[in-house]
């Protein structure tokens, strides 16, 4: 194990700031997981246990004990932190759900942010302020907050989130920005609109869910991201592989991998890249997306991949 993290090393020696991954409660106790984390990779995103529902699933009860858990993790490792995530359409509780008045709705996010931002104040690089709004067609989605607050909801969390950590990256994330089409459309005219109306927002991330054989339209769109003049990052990366899974197939993989981290490294405001996950065993496409698999950089017996050989170069 070396002490200076091998990949997040050689991708901050290409001017960026950080290679990170996952940590949760499943795996914070599994040193095959966590061995990985200490030797190849520079920060950490708590996959579930700083979403809403996990921190407050009643009003006003607030339950820390699993996100501190990862906090104090990612401190003692001396990672930095991605704060994932403040507003969410999905892992809100049904309390949340059914509220109907503004100035209800307004002061139950001001109240959650307050609390989970300023909890963590001053440690948190970045945090997803607001994540995955937009339907594929490039409507906001019909969540409680816009349907209640309609694009106000975004004006309230993010100025809620300057004020609880004032130092932190404010980020806007969402998946399937990788392609052409409405929905890139759609958050790139909202960001503009955000900006003109002086709302503090510091970034994009694009998630970076990929299909094999689907990654190749991924530099021009993290080209018009970066258009906005925002810091980008890519923070949930992983490329999984339709059944079954063959040697051609991961050497494909490796290429898409190189292709895609290699559109951050050329663009000078995409700071950091974030991989979903260590190894394959772990990964959510296991039990989300089952006609796919092998997205990681480790396969299920935890040996490095393809991909990761090719990475190793590319940042060589």
């Amino acid at each position: 194990m070396t002490s200076t993290p091998f990949l997040h090393a050689r991708f901050k020696n290409k001017g960026k700031l950080y290679l990170g991954n996952i940590l949760d409660g499943n795996t914070l106790h599994d040193t095959s997981i966590t061995n990985v984390l200490k030797s190849e990779f520079g920060s950490i995103t708590a996959e579930y246990s700083w979403k809403w529902s996990r921190i407050q699933p009643k009003e006003g009860e607030f339950h820390f004990e699993g996100a501190d858990a990862v906090f104090d993790w990612a401190v003692a490792n001396k990672k930095l932190i991605r704060g994932h995530t403040l507003i969410w359409h999905q892992n809100i509780p049904e309390w949340v759900n059914a509220i109907t008045d503004k100035t209800k709705l307004t002061e139950v996010i001001q109240e959650h942010i307050r609390q989970v931002a300023g909890r963590y104040k001053g440690h948190v690089y970045a945090w997803d302020v607001v994540n995955e709004p937009f339907e594929e067609d490039g409507h906001f989605r019909n969540s409680v907050f816009w349907r209640v607050l309609k694009e106000d909801f975004f004006d309230v969390a993010f100025h809620a989130a300057r004020e609880a950590d004032p130092n932190a990256k404010l980020y806007l994330n969402e998946y399937n920005l990788d392609y052409a089409g409405p929905k890139i459309d759609a958050l790139l005219a909202l960001v503009d609109r955000l900006q003109k109306r002086g709302v503090p927002i510091d970034g994009i991330g694009s998630q970076a869910h990929l299909t094999l054989g689907k990654a190749g339209s991924v530099p021009t769109q993290l080209l018009r991201l970066a258009a906005t003049g925002l810091d980008i990052s890519l923070t949930e990366l992983d490329i999984r592989i339709p059944r079954p899974v063959t040697d051609a197939k991961l050497m494909q993989q490796q290429a898409e991998y190189e292709l895609v981290v290699k559109a951050c490294v050329d663009i000078p405001n995409c700071v950091g890249i974030t991989l979903w996950g260590v190894s394959d065993r772990n990964s959510w496409v296991n039990a989300t997306l089952p006609q796919f698999e092998s997205p990681l950089l480790w396969d299920k017996d935890y040996k490095r991949k393809a991909a990761y050989r090719g990475l190793e170069a590319l940042l060589a």
